[in-house]
């Protein structure tokens, strides 16, 4: 019988909204103890869902954090780094602060989280370790010069970090979701519209046009990709990047 004392244990960064509430519901009905590390709290999350206020973008906060969560848990099986933030500008337009403020979460912050779990996973000899990266991992799109940089160096990230970790029984690997409904799309959609003046009905249609499916993702099915990669059935994957897209990359 499983027990709240040996559940395994899953750390999702940035997990109160989007594609990462989606990963923490769906841990939780696989029987995880799920911790989600954000900065903001969502009132309608479950309260079997742990919720450490913790702003991803401040290393030394999360460091601490998970060590005090793998103290009060003594282990932790799976991490996904999901935490992150848009940003729509060239590389013209992209400042030094606005470069810092995308990389000091969207990297910093998961680099950080991955080294305060690796030691733990060592000692257990085993852990899964998962980024939420792009398509634009792979691909580029317009006006998205820092957040295609920051996801690429998140793929980047995934494959150095399976190399080096995989004698200890350390899976890591990139998730490259494409255009996904979450709140996260709805402010990127609202920004530019709030630029360019252009009708938001029309620019959700053109979105959903331009996937070969003919819709856009849904974060449920982003989190399905998710479990599995932690799952067993992944075992012999990774340093892979893995594309959830519907069909986006492919043309």
């Amino acid at each position: 019988m499983v027990t709240q004392e040996n559940k395994p244990v899953c750390i999702v960064t940035g997990g109160s909204f989007g594609i990462g509430q989606a990963v923490c519901e769906k841990f939780l009905r696989q029987n995880y103890q799920v911790i989600n590390l954000d900065i903001k709290h969502n009132p309608e999350q479950s309260d079997s869902i742990s919720w450490k206020t913790c702003d991803m973008s401040q290393p030394s906060q999360v460091i601490k954090t998970i060590q005090d969560v793998i103290e009060r848990y003594g282990r932790v099986d799976t991490l996904v780094s999901n935490a992150g933030i848009h940003f729509s500008a060239t590389i013209e337009d992209t400042s030094e602060q606005d470069f810092d403020r995308v990389f000091n979460l969207n990297v910093k912050g998961a680099i950080a989280a991955t080294q305060a779990v690796i030691p733990q996973m060592k000692n257990q000899k085993s852990g899964v370790i998962l980024y939420m990266a792009s398509e634009q991992a792979l691909v580029a799109k317009h006006n998205s010069f820092v957040y295609n940089l920051s996801k690429s160096a998140l793929a980047s990230m995934a494959k150095t970090t399976a190399l080096d970790y995989a004698k200890f029984g350390i899976r890591a690997n990139a998730i490259c979701p494409g255009t996904v409904e979450t709140p996260l799309y709805h402010q990127a959609i609202n920004n530019y519209v709030e630029k360019s003046g252009a009708d938001a009905k029309q620019v959700h249609a053109e979105e959903a046009a331009l996937q070969p499916l003919g819709r856009l993702g849904k974060a449920e099915e982003v989190a399905a990709l998710t479990y599995f990669l932690a799952s067993d059935q992944a075992e012999f994957i990774t340093g892979s990047l893995q594309v959830i897209d519907g069909g986006y990359t492919a043309q």
